[in-house]
């Protein structure tokens, strides 16, 4: 699949930072931020839209080098998977998302990170952890993020904090992200928000006020192009229910029951869900027959579906159902059932979220472990400096910085003059002393993006990203005289110590990592060809 077939669904919207140009070609590039800008703009309901296109995108911006866009493609068919109750994997997946994010210092992608593993922490039934992300993913969230993503996470965060006893703040998050849905005229966002805000008045048993925003929900739908989904349903019925109207209740819920009914299901338990619900208020207002055609529907879902919880409660529902008609006998054996599944899915749920919990501690260790190799292979071990690994790995990357955007980059090598005579007149220990005292100045030398190596034995090397010849050789003079006037007489007594630096800059990009070290290799030469202890640049 084309990246220009990826892009063809979507406008252009918010392009977060990028991590820089990757290998692959800009225009392509661009096509790709603008798709996975789209995937991240649509709205809830179409959540089970995201995992195709996002799958293709990843695996382009992979091919590309284009790993911001590759993370953000991945969050996508995660938060996809996490609502289609793949848990376990969904919640590593944000977890190492967000894990180079936060390396990387892509603060968007840390915020939309952290926004599903409030979710993910939420299912798992760790609510502390739930509004810690929650929290989170609406701190780390750049200024310029458009209003409705910014709306997303502040009712994320409304929901946790809320759900954690909150009530207030949640109630304040709950209004912000309300006036930014509205001020955006987005209609949709506007009702998921609403209700949002209904069911959880319907948890605090506040009929007023649930019914009141039910009646906004009503009035935006009216006005908009959207249909309410399947969740938002059962919400509106529960709460008219709560109010002791049936009949309204039931009509609300029969799109559900209409076979060719359009209305969308974001959750995997939602038509259940709300065929349960219909059975409920079908029974409260006395219509047992229609009540035991909308249970025998929930049961039937329930077991293609595999929905073991609402199974359990559908038997409650039906001893309820049994002992309305007078079919007592039934209903205390339906009521046994109810309590014994209910009993197996609480031990199952404790299992499974042990289960959650634990794999993606063990992912965040084992990536905390590698991460930790693999930094120490990558670096020197006498310095504490980076190594000709590291170096290797990197240099591609910054090449590609310069071709992309025409910024240039210095590298310096900086070897030590005679330094065979410390180690052979003195000692290897003393040498090595040595070594780790220029290691210090060249980590004082080195700040912002600058990047400081051992190369091998006596040579090192500055990498200065965005910098031109002219200031490279100004920091390369000041970096010499201080290695000159260094307080050597303590470690090599009347021996001096004094280091060559030859100085190259690329501007296109287009040398190789082995041409641009070879050309400062040549100014290195040409510094202790011309005396020692001085700067050559091109």
């Amino acid at each position: 699949m084309t990246a220009a077939a990826v892009a063809s669904s979507g406008g252009l919207g918010f392009s977060a930072p990028s991590e820089g140009p990757g290998i692959g070609d800009s225009t392509e590039r661009e096509i790709l931020l603008k798709a996975v800008t789209e995937l991240e703009l649509r709205p809830v309901s179409a959540v089970r839209t995201l995992a195709e296109p996002a799958t293709a995108i990843r695996a382009r911006a992979e091919e590309l080098g284009e790993t911001e866009i590759a993370q953000r493609a991945r969050l996508l068919v995660m938060s996809a998977r996490l609502r289609e109750g793949k848990i376990v994997e969904s919640g590593r997946e944000a977890h190492q998302v967000l894990a180079w994010a936060q390396q990387h210092g892509r603060s968007y992608l840390v915020a939309r990170a952290h926004q599903e593993l409030s979710m993910f922490y939420r299912l798992v039934g760790d609510l502390a952890s739930a509004h810690t992300h929650g929290m989170e993913c609406v701190s780390n969230l750049p200024d310029d993020a458009p209003p409705n993503i910014l709306a997303r996470h502040l009712l994320r965060m409304a929901v946790a904090v809320d759900e954690n006893g909150h009530h207030a703040e949640g109630d304040r998050r709950f209004q912000e992200a309300l006036e930014l849905a509205t001020a955006v005229g987005d209609g949709e966002l506007i009702a998921h928000i609403l209700n949002n805000m209904a069911y959880t008045e319907y948890e605090r048993e506040n009929e007023e006020r649930a019914l009141q925003l039910v009646q906004r929900m009503r009035d935006i739908e009216a006005k908009s192009s959207f249909s309410f989904s399947a969740g938002q349903l059962d919400t509106i019925a529960r709460i008219e229910m709560m109010a002791g109207d049936y009949d309204r209740a039931t009509r609300t819920l029969q799109a559900v029951l209409d076979p060719a009914s359009a209305v969308a299901g974001n959750e995997g338990d939602a038509y259940a869900t709300c065929l349960l619900t219909l059975a409920l208020a079908l029974r409260l207002g006395g219509r047992y027959a229609e009540a035991q055609e909308a249970l025998n529907g929930c049961l039937k879902q329930s077991d293609e579906r595999s929905l073991r919880r609402i199974r359990a409660m559908a038997r409650e529902e039906q001893a309820a159902l049994y002992s309305a008609i007078g079919e007592f006998e039934k209903a205390y054996e339906e009521h046994r059932e109810f309590h014994a599944e209910m009993n197996a899915l609480h031990s199952l749920d404790r299992e499974a979220r042990a289960h959650a919990l634990q794999a993606v501690y063990d992912a965040e260790e084992a990536r905390r472990v590698g991460e930790h190799f693999r930094e120490m292979a990558h670096r020197d071990a006498l310095t504490g400096l980076y190594n000709r690994r590291y170096v290797n790995e990197r240099m591609p990357a910054l090449l590609g910085e310069v071709a992309f955007d025409g910024t240039p980059l210095s590298l310096a090598l900086i070897d030590l003059d005679h330094f065979k005579r410390v180690n052979d007149t003195l000692s290897h220990n003393t040498g090595d002393t040595v070594l780790q005292h220029l290691g210090q100045l060249l980590n004082e030398a080195a700040s912002g993006r600058e990047i400081v190596a051992r190369m091998g034995g006596e040579e090192f090397v500055l990498i200065f990203p965005g910098m031109d010849t002219a200031e490279a050789e100004r920091r390369c003079e000041r970096l010499r005289r201080r290695i000159a006037e260094y307080a050597w007489p303590a470690i090599t007594g009347t021996l001096p110590v004094t280091a060559s630096i030859g100085i190259t800059t690329v501007f296109d990009g287009e040398l190789s990592p082995s041409a641009v070290l070879s050309r400062a290799d040549r100014n290195l030469y040409a510094a202790k060809h011309r005396g020692r202890n001085r700067v050559v640049a091109d």
